[in-house]
């Protein structure tokens, strides 16, 4: 297992910035999982760590060793990419095994190490059967099994689930999340699919524009994100904004304008009065027909998804204003109706006029 530091990386397409100055440790055995949306920089500085990508500027180490002029071959990585890339002439044994024959690897050592990852990823029956006679799942975990003969210090995945259908992508899922548990490597993850981030992340790093907006671990980040970008892309459904003004502070929290009613919610920075801010509200922390808590106002309902487990109703507020109500369970709730929504002040978050948090 190997650490990973990345000090004030940078990378340029000409006059174009992509990555502008990256700064990130990464532990030994931790799983790291770089998200945001496309364009964001996410999978070139992937591909800056594996080497594929030359680094304009910065330091890159693996275990404490400079590899910035170092070549692919040469940092001990295995990357998975979205596309499994399989021979389709070759068997899945020898597609895991090409890589090592090619690097003259005695046979013995080659066999042990092809089955035991078959083995951990549980494809020992298929090494005789070719790539067509796969399914995509299978495929993907002879492409990580691919990866893990080789033993390298750190994994590196591109989107490897993006090819697979909506079943699969949960199985496989659960699948690298026990391939890490079972062999403690250190891994790093990209995808632009936060709920992907949320369940295997040690760690989630967002990233925008070529710059991490926030790090931590999954809670963190979905507790307490640091600005309003954050906020609206970690979680689903999405963080409701609504538009409100400060009015005053106090020893309760901030006065806040909500659609003409004065509500309190807990802060401890002081905006100025008058002072445009967003109010963040997780749809999950929406109540209906309750008369404690914060009071949103009166949704009128305009769509409405039955999805089982969960209730989602979309609508509006009397200002015109969105809203979207996630509920457990089956409720009887329909386009047209009107619902009284709160929430507990606990829930809440504010966003001032440039998307930074204000309530502490």
């Amino acid at each position: 297992m190997t650490t990973l530091s990345l000090s004030k990386i940078q990378k340029r397409f000409g006059a174009a910035e992509i990555i502008r100055g990256v700064d990130l440790q990464i532990g030994s055995g931790e799983f790291v999982v770089f998200v945001g949306p496309s364009g964001c920089g996410k999978s070139t500085l992937l591909r800056m760590i594996a080497g594929l990508e030359p680094i304009s500027g910065g330091e890159l180490s693996i275990g404490g060793k400079r590899m910035n002029e170092k070549a692919a071959a040469e940092r001990g990585i295995a990357m998975v990419f979205q596309s499994y890339a399989l021979y389709p002439h070759m068997s899945v044994y020898k597609n895991m095994s090409f890589g090592l024959e090619t690097a003259r690897m005695p046979k013995a050592e080659i066999d042990k190490r092809v089955r035991k990852a078959a083995d951990i990823l549980q494809i020992s029956q298929l090494l005789d059967r070719k790539p067509k006679q796969l399914s995509g799942g299978q495929r993907q975990r002879v492409a990580i099994g691919r990866a893990i003969v080789r033993d390298p210090k750190i994994f590196l995945f591109d989107e490897p689930l993006s090819n697979l259908d909506a079943e699969l992508r949960v199985q496989t899922r659960v699948e690298i999340a026990r391939l890490h548990a079972d062999i403690g490597a250190t891994m790093i993850y990209v995808t632009h699919d936060q709920v992907e981030a949320m369940t295997l992340a040690d760690r989630i790093v967002v990233l925008r524009a070529g710059v991490i907006e926030q790090q931590g671990t999954p809670l963190e980040i979905y507790n307490r994100p640091v600005n309003r970008f954050v906020a609206g892309f970690i979680g689903s459904p999405k963080m409701n904004f609504l538009d409100v003004r400060a009015v005053a502070s106090g020893s309760n929290g901030l006065a806040i304008d909500l659609a003409g009613s004065a509500v309190v919610v807990p802060a401890t920075d002081t905006p100025a009065p008058g002072e445009k801010l967003s109010l963040g509200v997780r749809p999950e922390h929406i109540r209906i027909g309750e008369s404690r808590g914060l009071k949103l106002g009166s949704l009128t309902v305009v769509h409405v998804e039955h999805l089982g487990g969960q209730t989602i109703a979309y609508g509006r507020l009397a200002d015109r204003q969105s809203m979207t109500v996630a509920l457990e369970g089956q409720q009887r709730i329909a386009a047209g109706d009107v619902l009284d929504i709160c929430t507990g002040p606990e829930h809440c978050h504010l966003f001032d006029s440039e998307g930074r948090r204000v309530d502490g």
